[in-house]
């Protein structure tokens, strides 16, 4: 929507709030998982390979969340998109994608050779979003183990 503010900033401390927004942003991401705890996302915050991005609308509310994950293999430093979620209240308001490009300037600042995401095929809307950003359609089989 045009003349909506957002506003992107990587989190700086795990207070009640933001405690809180997670709270209510983590089950409209997953069933499965819990939110996470101060401690937990303390953790995220003060990690040198993680960005915790939060967004804000003009009244300071968190609506959404993307985590930014740097890792340096012997082929260079890449950087891989985790867990972007935009409060169901908030969806249609630009919010992911400004998440998405605040996430990419950052990537090409810490000189990333690529950002990299994954996105359930069922998520359309999502899907439609990361392409117009730029993102391709990267054909692999993606494999996952659960420990």
């Amino acid at each position: 929507m045009p003349g909506v503010s957002i506003d992107v900033q990587p989190a700086e401390r795990a207070d009640p709030p933001l405690v809180d927004a997670f709270a209510r942003l983590v089950p409209q991401l997953s069933s499965s998982s819990p939110a996470p705890d101060a401690d937990a996302l303390q953790a995220i915050i003060d990690s040198p390979d993680t960005d915790l991005l939060i967004a804000r609308d003009a009244d300071g509310t968190v609506v959404g969340s993307l985590t930014l994950a740097f890792y340096r293999i012997p082929t260079g430093l890449k950087a891989w998109i985790e867990d972007v979620v935009v409060d169901e209240t908030a969806r249609g308001r630009g919010v992911g994608a400004a998440l998405n490009e605040v996430a990419v300037a950052r990537a090409i600042e810490r000189g990333a050779k690529n950002v990299s995401l994954t996105s359930r095929p069922a998520r359309e809307i999502a899907n439609r979003l990361y392409q117009r950003l730029g993102f391709d359609l990267y054909p692999t089989n993606v494999y996952r183990r659960v420990l």
